[in-house]
């Protein structure tokens, strides 16, 4: 089911809706069509905010409202993240605005450039581990779960 920002689908008793994101709407390298940059918030036993693919934005937490989890990029596929993208620290700083209860690092350590992780395999691996160490100082309460690829994790619903 195509969607917008805004937009709501329901799939048995789970709710989907979609959220804007920050992110170039184009589909690269297959031309120039584009297409709304979003997130989701899952509702069922919690909130779960994917962001998929965004930057920090004003008006981002009222966008995606209340969550107990958010699920947050913290690199990207190559050495330099613009600014429609989140790093470790504007991740944290995500933190700060969503306040969940905890988060998850995603979207780093799995797609680079090849040759890049024998130049600069520190860009590639680390920014889980940073953003950990971010999130620590930028938003103590919110408990993060740096997993590993495979790893799940079940954390408690609140509010």
């Amino acid at each position: 089911t195509e969607v917008g920002p805004g937009d709501t689908v329901r799939v048995g008793e789970v709710r989907v809706r979609a959220v804007p994101a920050l992110h170039d709407g184009r589909r690269l390298p297959v031309g120039a069509h584009r297409a709304p940059a979003l997130g989701y918030v899952v509702e069922g036993e919690a909130r779960t905010y994917f962001a998929g693919d965004t930057g920090l934005f004003d008006g981002m937490a009222d966008a995606v409202g209340p969550v107990d989890v958010a699920l947050l990029p913290v690199g990207g596929w190559g050495p330099y993240l613009g600014h429609s993208h989140l790093d470790p620290a504007r991740a944290a700083e995500a933190l700060t605005r969503l306040a969940p209860r905890s988060a998850v690092p995603v979207h780093y350590g799995t797609y680079w450039p090849i040759g890049l992780d024998g130049v600069r395999p520190h860009e590639f691996h680390s920014p889980g581990d940073e953003f950990v160490r971010y999130a620590a100082k930028r938003a103590p309460e919110v408990t993060v779960h740096l997993l590993g690829h495979g790893e799940r994790v079940r954390p408690e619903a609140g509010r």
